[in-house]
């Protein structure tokens, strides 16, 4: 084992702080990455402060991870020295159910395992911890090929917001001629509307802030509609394929089902504390359906990463320093952040 600097929480009230940890010596299949950048999710939050339940600590969060080969094991063929590479929201699953032999291991029968917060899979009784680090070991099934070469930092979030995003326009055949509505613009939201521009789409993004009407337009959005209440979303009923909901506030989702054509297909990605409305009679309405969607597979991930290297897409950052992290949850919270926090570790050091 090994001793690496990291960024952590030891309890749910406490501020996040250096510390410790330990990475496992390389095995056969292992990587050994050196961290350059980390983005900074809403899930993090949610783990260090235990809202959600089941955190370990110490926590250190951590799963949008873009760093550079540092070695690697005696048996590994896909990856060398010195390669740039990702690791997103898991770093393990069964390998044997039929989720994780069909590429679809973020829905594997046994659960995969998290990138943090997760005990590992080897009977070690070690729990994963996460990029908020200067180095991580992983098993090469679970890394990812990064191929951009320029601003490193920005790819980082598309290995979470990204791939959450993309994965679900692309099961859901989003392309050109489509009617696709964004929920929300923020970490996810931003991703969501860049993903289904490129696809084709004709894409309108739907928020309560009216400074967003630029913000959304710089991004690629096709229309607006500032949803201040929901009453202005009532000409619009009836109106889009697809509708990506990217609110993890509690909110109702009776106003965004009712949007939907013939068809038509409410995604959920976003993750509310409390169960949100539906109406039974708006489903049978126009054959809606609502679909819920985790991050990507093995696979997808790269696909999408491949996908944004050809259509020069990326994430929409602000850089930080590891210290202002304890600053940056709490702007997150406000929504202060246009859209991801990425966090520089050459600078835990």
């Amino acid at each position: 084992m090994s001793n690496v600097k990291a960024y952590g929480a030891q309890d749910s009230k406490s501020a996040l702080t250096s510390l410790v940890i330990n990475r496992r010596d390389l095995k056969p299949n292992d990587i050994h990455i050196e961290i350059l950048f980390c983005g900074v999710c809403h899930s993090d939050i949610h783990t260090v402060r235990n809202e959600w339940g089941g955190a370990i600590y110490p926590v250190v969060p951590g799963h949008e991870i873009v760093g550079k080969v540092k070695a690697i094991g005696s048996d590994v063929t896909k990856f060398t020295v010195g390669q740039t590479v990702g690791v997103g929201v898991m770093v393990d699953s069964c390998r044997t159910c039929k989720n994780c032999i069909d590429d679809y291991e973020q829905y594997c029968e046994s659960g995969a395992t998290g990138t943090y917060n997760a005990k590992e899979r080897d009977g070690s009784g070690e729990i994963t911890m996460g990029g908020y680090s200067s180095e991580i070991v992983t098993d090469e099934k679970y890394v990812l090929r990064v191929n951009q070469t320029e601003n490193l930092a920005a790819v980082a979030p598309l290995l979470c917001a990204g791939i959450t995003t993309y994965s679900p326009l692309k099961h859901a055949g989003v392309k050109a001629g489509m009617k696709v509505a964004v929920v929300g613009l923020g970490g996810l939201g931003h991703m969501g509307v860049k993903f289904a521009v490129a696809l084709g789409a004709e894409v309108t993004v739907i928020s309560t802030s009216a400074s967003k009407v630029k913000e959304a337009h710089s991004l690629g959005a096709h229309h607006f509609i500032l949803a201040s209440n929901t009453d202005a979303l009532t000409p619009h009923a009836s109106t889009f394929d697809i509708v990506l909901n990217c609110i993890s506030a509690d909110h109702d989702y009776m106003p965004y089902q009712n949007l939907l054509r013939l068809d038509g297909t409410l995604i959920i990605v976003g993750l509310p504390e409390h169960q949100p409305k539906i109406s039974t009679w708006g489903l049978l309405k126009n054959r809606r359906s609502i679909m819920g969607s985790m991050f990507g597979g093995i696979k997808e991930t790269q696909e999408m990463l491949d996908f944004c290297h050809e259509k020069n897409i990326s994430a929409d950052i602000e850089l930080i320093p590891i210290s202002y992290i304890n600053e940056a949850y709490d702007r997150m919270i406000k929504g202060d952040i246009k859209y991801r926090f990425v966090i520089d570790l050459s600078t835990l050091s």
